[in-house]
């Protein structure tokens, strides 16, 4: 069993997507959510539907009835997760919709090179981290979805923090992400799924302002040797305007320590402003793509070796280091 599994809440029932049956078998008859159902439906094609036309606008109905039929399904327990407790149904009807303004029109991401990505089967997508919060990662995740021509969803491997804080935890298998972990990242090669790895970890995200766009150290490479043993691509990936979001110009190293954190960040807003140094700056994104690194060339047993897995993995480092540059040469500012 993976290490995703494992770690699943008590309460996961593990599915294996490609043949999930539902979450529990249909009520005979018409149960609570049903009544529910027509409870809402009713009301909303009788009196309130004029109304309803004025507030929502033409097509309201279709949209309600598929609201109507998305809470019957979570009501009654009717949907399908794989074995790493990803929804798919949930991701994309309410996780990606809640991301999808911030990334559309607050940072208003522009994806490049998203045709270097493949259609179909696995592949390891590796990009840069920083940004003191790691939405780079969640920004990534929706530019694939909205702009892949096959709408792929990128399951990322994440660091263990993600899976000890109470709400995020759920979140984040919800959406499909486990374990930074070669044991799940092969798995989920293996079967075909976008894998996206954050290989500077907590080094990149963490990193002051005054060391922006400079790539930190990749680890032992164990992503490229997972790529390897699976013969999937490697698709460099460069993400420029994060770094601007939370300027971090100083860290509570004694408070990090009390608390467990990797870094407690001090930036201009933060903790100056109070919650309102929360907020991010509205800085202006590019996501971009590289062309993948084939990976089938070289034996599974290349992945044991451990100068062909840093050279590789420096490969990659190098791809992305050099984008960056020539995007910040691009750019006219941080904003616009």
């Amino acid at each position: 069993m993976s290490a995703a599994a494992e770690n699943a809440p008590g309460e996961a029932k593990v599915i294996p997507i490609e043949s999930a049956p539902s979450w529990t078998e249909p009520p005979v008859g018409p149960g609570l959510a049903d009544r529910v159902a027509e409870t809402v439906g009713g009301a909303l094609a009788g009196q309130l539907g004029p109304a309803a036309t004025r507030l929502f606008g033409k097509g309201w109905e279709s949209r309600a009835a598929d609201g109507l039929a998305f809470l019957r399904r979570r009501i009654t327990g009717d949907y399908e997760v794989d074995e790493f407790g990803f929804d798919r149904e949930l991701t994309e009807e309410v996780l990606l919709g809640l991301l999808r303004p911030l990334a559309e029109k607050y940072f208003r991401v522009e994806v490049r090179g998203v045709e270097n990505i493949p259609a179909e089967g696995g592949a390891l997508i590796v990009a840069n981290h920083s940004g003191t919060i790691p939405l780079d990662a969640l920004m990534t995740q929706v530019a694939i979805h909205d702009h892949h021509p096959h709408h792929r969803h990128l399951r990322m491997l994440a660091a263990d923090l993600v899976f000890v804080l109470p709400g995020i935890n759920e979140l984040a298998r919800k959406a499909g992400h486990t374990l930074a972990c070669n044991e799940d990242a092969r798995a989920l090669l293996e079967r075909g799924e976008l894998v996206g790895v954050w290989p500077e970890g907590f080094k990149g995200v963490g990193k002051p302002f005054s060391e922006r766009y400079k790539l930190q150290r990749f680890g032992r490479g164990g992503f490229v040797s997972s790529a390897l043993r699976a013969r999937v691509p490697i698709v460099p990936c460069s993400i420029v305007g994060a770094e601007e979001t939370y300027p971090m110009i100083g860290n509570f190293r004694t408070l990090a320590r009390l608390l467990g954190l990797p870094y407690v960040p001090i930036t201009p807003t933060f903790p100056w402003l109070g919650p309102l140094g929360a907020v991010p700056l509205p800085t202006k994104w590019i996501i971009q793509f590289g062309e993948p690194i084939a990976t089938d060339r070289h034996p599974v047993e290349a992945a044991d070796d451990p100068m062909l897995v840093f050279d590789l993995a420096d490969e990659v480092r190098e791809t992305i280091q050099h984008t960056l540059y020539q995007l910040l040469v691009q750019r006219r500012s941080v904003f616009f």
